[in-house]
């Protein structure tokens, strides 16, 4: 398994640009799916993004598809979410996950379904109106 500590929340206004960081330490040669999900008050926690172990596939929730981007770097064993046009809505703990997989190719249902064995302890997004 790997620890994962996710930086970069804050306040935003609706509009506005944030970029979670998400980095990994400990079994960190393994291949790993990485995702990013959140969770607002009083809902259930949400997928929100995904990327295979080579970074060539990537996956988004009809919600942030087109506004959200992500990306990793193994070198650096970091995943980025950039969040553009950040709607109130958007607002919540955001949380980094990871799990082995070699696999390149996902379904999005799969990936929100899926029970990853690794979590970070979430950073908070707020976006004003």
């Amino acid at each position: 398994q790997v620890q994962l500590v996710e930086s970069g929340g804050g306040l935003v206004q609706a509009g506005g640009s944030l970029t979670l960081s998400c980095v990994a330490s400990g079994r960190t040669d393994a291949r790993y799916v990485m995702g990013w999900f959140r969770q607002a008050p009083g809902k259930e926690r949400e997928f929100v993004a995904a990327i295979s172990w080579s970074g060539l596939s990537t996956y988004y929730s009809d919600s942030v598809k087109g506004r959200f981007t992500i990306s990793r770097d193994n070198a650096k064993n970091t995943v980025l979410l950039r969040m553009n046009s950040l709607k109130p809505e958007d607002t919540a703990v955001y949380s980094c996950a990871a799990d082995q997989s070699p696999t390149e190719y996902f379904t999005v249902i799969a990936l929100a379904r899926r029970q990853f064995s690794s979590w970070g302890q979430g950073t908070q997004v707020t976006v004003s109106s």
